[in-house]
């Protein structure tokens, strides 16, 4: 896979923790010639869960990504989604439709093992199990 992959917050979580063998996944795609990402809401999201001595390697795993910034205009985006889907009778939650919002805006696929967050036909994904 080439391009560039937004990785949802749970990969990130699962790789630093060595969980579910998303750090071999991330090799894999790497591997494969994709370049990683990450979003504001995936540093606030990490951080606010962060327990004392993962500072250090948080801190490299998520530098070490592609940063992606929300503008003005993803986060109308992400309030449009959010908006849009409310009005189907399905709650998104602000984080998800920021972090799709991203992904929309700068043509990114992103990688989740949480798809049913992430229900926009428009959305490239990359689901795992």
């Amino acid at each position: 896979m080439a391009g560039t992959c937004l990785l949802d917050s749970s990969i990130l979580i699962d790789a630093l923790n060595g969980k579910r063998g998303r750090r071999q996944l991330l090799d894999r795609l790497i591997e494969d010639g994709a370049d990683m990402a990450c979003c504001s809401i995936n540093v606030t999201e990490i951080y606010a869960g962060l327990r004392p001595g993962e500072e250090a390697k948080t801190e490299r795993l998520l530098r070490s990504l592609k940063f992606y910034p929300v503008t003005w205009e993803i986060a109308k985006q992400a309030g449009e989604l959010q908006n849009v889907w409310r009005r189907r009778n399905r709650t998104l939650s602000l984080p998800d439709t920021t972090i799709a919002a991203v992904a929309l805006a700068n043509d990114l696929t992103l990688v989740t093992g949480n798809v049913k967050d992430f229900p926009m036909p428009e959305l490239r994904l990359y689901p795992l199990p």
